[in-house]
């Protein structure tokens, strides 16, 4: 069971995109939409939350990424064929170093 969710409503495309690769037996009906929930752990959502300023989680734990982060995660699903890909969709989701200086730290400023 995951910790927390991202949804990701789909729509005619996405939906079909999804009977595509076999997941359509993994969509969820979420406020009268139909949805694809992609699980994450904890440790995860600490990192989303740092990277995207502003997300916030429902009473669910589930939230609803911002359009360049949806769409990077929807290709990784879409391409691997699975919604179980937050192992590797956090590396490209979560940037550590986003908004840091450029001489990063331990450099004096120099």
């Amino acid at each position: 069971m995951a910790d927390a969710y991202i949804n990701i409503f789909l729509n005619d495309d996405k939906l079909k995109q999804l009977q595509e690769a076999g997941l359509a037996g993994e969509v969820k009906t979420i406020d009268g939409n139909q949805a694809l929930q992609v699980g994450m752990t904890s440790k995860d959502q600490k990192k989303l939350v740092k990277g995207y300023e502003g997300l916030t989680f429902d009473a669910s734990n589930a939230c609803v990424l911002p359009e360049k982060g949806e769409e990077i995660l929807w290709k990784i699903i879409t391409d691997m064929k699975s919604s179980d890909v937050m192992k590797f969709a956090i590396t490209k989701l979560y940037n550590p170093l986003a908004g840091r200086d450029v001489f990063g730290r331990g450099t004096g400023g120099r």
